[in-house]
């Protein structure tokens, strides 16, 4: 019988407002949201690795904790707090899951422009806790699968106009014609066991480099 539970456990930072200041009634529902929240994740198996203030110092804690998956609890308005989640992610996406009682429209848009991958309004309930998280990792992932594959393509978009200027350059330099240029360019690949574009960027480094080489002579 397979278990309910995730293959592993997911470590979750959960980022969540402060509350001082905003009276007994803000303060006893926080607490309930929270205990729902803990009692969500716990039941489905996830490890909460630390519970953090929207503060400056949450980029850093972020780097030092690596989490795969962060939690935000904001009652309304949560620009600052995505502020600093923004920059704790910047330069290692992770999935995002903002619950909040914020329904307005620029809001929303305002936290998916900056990662979230899910936007929870309303009821943070401890058994819609692991169906939202299953969804919001499955986005990322596809989100993630998606980015690859564009950065792909525009890397073999790259490689192919390198190649083509290479091509150029051998075509003209040695008065080949463009199968025989393209046969030479394979045929030094294969010899030096590097890629086609390597050795296309390497041709095109060395025209360079004489191109400049009158110039660089001065004087004698």
């Amino acid at each position: 019988m397979k278990s309910s539970h995730p293959p592993r456990s997911l470590r979750i930072v959960v980022v969540t407002a402060d509350t001082s200041g905003h009276g007994d009634a803000a303060l006893a529902a926080r607490r309930e949201r929270n205990t729902a929240l803990r009692i969500g994740l716990l039941e489905s198996g996830y490890d909460i690795v630390a519970s953090l203030p929207p503060d400056i110092f949450l980029p850093e804690r972020v780097a030092q904790l690596q989490p795969d998956l962060i939690i935000v609890d904001s009652e309304s308005d949560a620009r600052d707090v995505l502020e600093h989640i923004v920059i704790a992610t910047r330069d290692e996406r992770r999935p995002i899951v903002l619950f909040t009682e914020d329904h307005s429209a620029p809001a929303m848009e305002a936290a998916m422009a900056a990662g979230v991958s899910a936007y929870i309004v309303a009821g943070l309930q401890a058994e819609r806790v692991r169906p939202v998280l299953d969804v919001a990792l499955a986005r990322f992932r596809r989100e993630q699968q998606l980015l690859g594959e564009l950065a792909d393509t525009r890397q073999k978009l790259a490689e192919r106009k390198v190649v083509e200027r290479a091509k150029g350059v051998l075509m003209a330099r040695y008065r080949l014609k463009e199968e025989e240029a393209y046969g030479r360019l394979r045929s030094l690949a294969m010899n030096k066991n590097l890629r086609l574009a390597e050795v296309a960027q390497r041709i095109l480094d060395v025209e360079d480099l004489l191109g400049q080489a009158p110039a660089a002579k001065g004087h004698t």
